[in-house]
């Protein structure tokens, strides 16, 4: 079975934080990616935030067996899809 991952940040953020994944996600994944469970006033939806750079994310899914299959770019905010 297929796992896939979206990382995303801010265009000028490079520092962090990261979104990591939604409230359905692996939780045994973001503890490992540092990340925690939020929820943003006005937001009916929570999410996995880790506030570690993207680059760093990416390095740590890379050594997990994901492979960056897809980027992305909305208004001000870049995303990266992962598949393991």
């Amino acid at each position: 079975m297929s796992s896939f991952v979206l990382v995303s940040c801010e265009v000028t953020v490079s520092n962090g934080p990261t979104v990591v994944g939604d409230e359905a996600s692996d939780e045994t994944l973001m503890e490992s990616l540092g990340a925690k469970l939020v929820q943003a006033k006005c937001q009916s939806y929570k999410h996995y935030v880790t506030p570690r750079a993207p680059r760093l994310v990416m390095e740590d899914l890379d050594q997990m067996g994901y492979q960056l299959v897809g980027t992305s770019g909305i208004g001000q905010t870049l995303v990266w899809t992962f598949k393991r």
